[in-house]
């Protein structure tokens, strides 16, 4: 798996949704550094799980569509 990475402008972005979450639900305030810190930590931790579960259906789903194209092979072929 290739590192998770995001451009500047998706980094200010999701530190600002962090921030404003643990405003909002824990009634608590944190810096930007804070948010930089967290987003680390959730990128690094936890992003990879959310990448291949995403990956794995992803595979669920072309694996589906060739068995489609398999079985639609099938009926076109020529009878000998």
């Amino acid at each position: 798996m290739s590192k998770i990475e995001f451009s500047a402008e998706q980094k200010a972005a999701l530190c600002q949704q962090l921030k404003t979450y643990v405003a909002e639900e824990l009634d608590h305030e944190i810096g930007q550094f804070e948010s930089e810190f967290l987003l680390d930590f959730i990128t690094e931790r936890i992003g990879p799980h959310f990448y291949n579960k995403g990956v794995s259906d992803a595979g669920a789903v072309v694996a589906s569509r060739f068995e489609d194209i398999t079985h639609a092979l099938y009926e076109i072929e020529a009878a000998v």
